[in-house]
C-alpha cells in the first residue's frame, strides 16, 4: 500500500513543470485537497 502511494506521488510530481521534491509535492496536494473541500 505505501509503495503504491509513493508511486502515485512520484507520478504526480513528474507532471509538474518544476518537479517538486516529495515534501513539497505533499504540501501542494494537501493545499489542493483543502481548497477542494472548502468549495464542496
Amino acid at each position: 500500500m505505501a509503495l503504491d502511494a509513493l508511486q502515485n506521488l512520484d507520478d504526480w510530481r513528474r507532471k509538474q513543470p518544476d518537479l517538486p521534491g516529495r515534501p513539497e509535492a505533499i504540501r501542494r496536494l494537501v493545499e489542493i485537497a483543502l481548497k477542494a473541500k472548502t468549495k464542496a
